[in-house]
């Protein structure tokens, strides 16, 4: 195979870049990369130049918790990629952003992500007309409508989280606070970013079906707990009521909290409240540890850093980079994942070079293969939001339902903050953000975050950020006591920028907007990436000899 040298790509990417914008086609599913689902943080060089061995692989790769049964964590050891992956195909982690970076003013940038995309200054949703008026090259079946999900939160959350609508009620959605995912997922790699979660209205409805606030917050409240496999502290609340033993003290009572107790086999299972119970009952709305509820639905935001003129605090943008949206469609029972994990086990061994395929469209959107179908939307050359292509969301796709890491193929919500700080966990980013979060403690005991820094050496997979490498690590990679004792009480300290390093990530990010280069890798860098292989042969080593266990375990 006839490779470029590093030198010959940044030219050939340069030249790309003048040319102008990516054409996109929001009606292809053709695939430019055949394996858009496997991440640019996967081609990390884990071993550097002194031989010492970095591991920022455990974050996905783990052994899971039923009911998911995908066991990777032998990917921690190896490159197990398949023939077409061989190469890199992640070529915007190789460009050189910095001239550009220099050429933007921190005035212009402020400017650009304080100007919304998503809501303009008087609330209205400007992506949601978009859709009414439908473009030509966005109607992929050509009916003259959109067939896919139209965005509908308003970011108008009351103290409990719940979103507002014009009318004066919920709109199903309800935020939530959580423990970013270690490396990208750190506002200090490039982005800050929102979860929302929305249940069916069945479970926002009392038996006979009037809209209840209280019934839709103990079925999340249930949902959580089966997603946590743990206990939930819930409001006082009247169980007679709602015919259910929440706390399974045996009595009809009042309620302090969410019971786990799931053990079909021996008796022992749990139930929905209001209508959801009654069609539970009927077989219509199925429960199971582990699992969401059928039709719950997540949204989740990708959005620009802010920086607070007066205080210089780190804030959420107003610009959306991307607006993601998963629905659950399908059921599976535990049965149904674990053969279709073991068949998936089975393919990679006997097919090494075979490649997943995914079936769906922009406007659709693509179903990952478990029930789930996923959709998203992302800034034009303009930095207004248009569909996500095919392929851009089948990048997707590798970190939703292929990986030991996820529950029910998601990672937020079992990330979600404790009760104990506050609002159950329920609340929106910009309502109060992660200044004086305590970092979460793993299942084993150790401080998360530093246990990753510790086990990585670095604060991002490809060990490009030497903000957080300066403050929190030691020249031979050693945890720095104070800093990191520090981050312990108040986690901003270490996941947030400075706003310097903030407002460069953002301008290198509007570059790639700009080039409409997404199949090439969205990752805000200035620098190119030097801790990352432009090729790997098959099942080539990684140096780490044995895998880390999963915050969970």
């Amino acid at each position: 195979m006839k490779t470029l040298s590093a030198g010959a790509t940044l030219m050939l990417l340069a030249a790309t870049a003048a040319a102008g914008p990516m054409t996109v086609d929001l009606k292809s599913t053709l695939l430019h990369n055949r394996t858009a689902y496997i991440p640019p943080q996967c081609y990390t060089k884990t071993e550097d130049d002194t031989g010492a061995v970095h591991n920022p692989c455990f974050t996905c790769h783990v052994r899971s918790r039923a009911p998911h049964y995908i066991n990777d964590d032998d990917l921690q050891t190896a490159y197990s990629f398949p023939e077409p992956a061989l190469e890199n195909p992640w070529t915007n982690l190789l460009v050189d952003r910095h001239a550009a970076v220099a050429q933007v003013s921190d005035t212009e940038i402020l400017d650009y992500i304080r100007q919304g995309n998503y809501l303009d200054e008087n609330g209205r949703n400007l992506l949601a007309e978009r859709l009414a008026d439908l473009p030509p090259d966005w109607d992929v079946d050509g009916n003259g409508t959109w067939d896919g999900f139209t965005p509908d939160v308003t970011y108008n959350f009351d103290r409990d989280g719940f979103d507002i609508g014009s009318d004066g009620q919920i709109t199903g959605w309800r935020a939530f606070a959580y423990y970013p995912l270690n490396g990208a997922f750190w506002p200090t790699n490039g982005a800050t970013d929102d979860v929302m979660i929305r249940l069916p209205e069945a479970y926002r409805q009392a038996e006979d079906g009037s809209e209840s606030r209280t019934v839709y917050k103990v079925n999340l409240a249930i949902t959580e707990a089966l997603i946590r496999r743990a206990p939930v502290p819930i409001e006082p609340t009247d169980e007679r009521a709602l015919g259910v033993d929440l706390d399974k003290d045996g009595t009809l009572g009042q309620a302090l909290n969410i019971a786990f107790d799931w053990a079909p086999k021996e008796g022992r299972t749990m139930s929905y409240v209001g209508r959801a119970r009654l069609l539970q009952e009927a077989g219509e709305a199925p429960l199971s540890a582990g699992l969401y509820p059928l039709g719950t639905e997540f949204l989740h935001t990708v959005r620009y850093i802010d920086v607070d003129d007066a205080t210089g605090q780190i804030r959420m943008a107003a610009r959306l980079k991307e607006l993601r949206y998963m629905r659950k469609t399908r059921w599976q029972t535990y049965f149904d994942r674990k053969e279709g994990a073991l068949a998936e086990s089975k393919e990679r061994v006997d097919f090494p070079d075979r490649i997943a395929l995914f079936f769906g469209s922009s406007e659709e959107g693509v179903t990952n293969g478990t029930g789930w179908r996923l959709q998203g939307f992302i800034e034009d050359a303009t930095g207004d939001l248009r569909p996500q292509s095919f392929e851009e969301t089948v990048f997707c796709m590798g970190c939703h339902g292929g990986i030991g890491a996820n529950d029910d193929d998601t990672f937020a919500f079992p990330r979600k903050l404790p009760a104990t700080l506050g609002h159950g966990g329920w609340w929106h980013w910009s309502q109060r953000g992660l200044y004086d979060i305590p970092e979460m403690i793993r299942t084993d005991g150790a401080p998360e975050y530093a246990h990753y820094l510790a086990q990585n050496g670095a604060g991002d997979e490809l060990r490009g950020n030497m903000e957080v490498i300066s403050r929190y690590l030691t020249e031979t990679g050693e945890l720095t006591p104070a800093p990191v004792a520090a981050f312990r009480a108040d986690v901003s300290q270490l996941l947030y920028p400075s706003p310097a390093r903030a407002l460069a990530l953002n301008k290198a990010y509007r570059e790639i907007v700009r080039e409409q280069s997404f199949v090439k890798g969205r990752d805000a860098t200035v620098a190119v990436q030097t801790n990352v292989h432009r090729s790997v042969t098959q099942d080539q080593p990684t140096g780490i000899t044995r895998p880390v266990k999963a915050w969970y375990q």
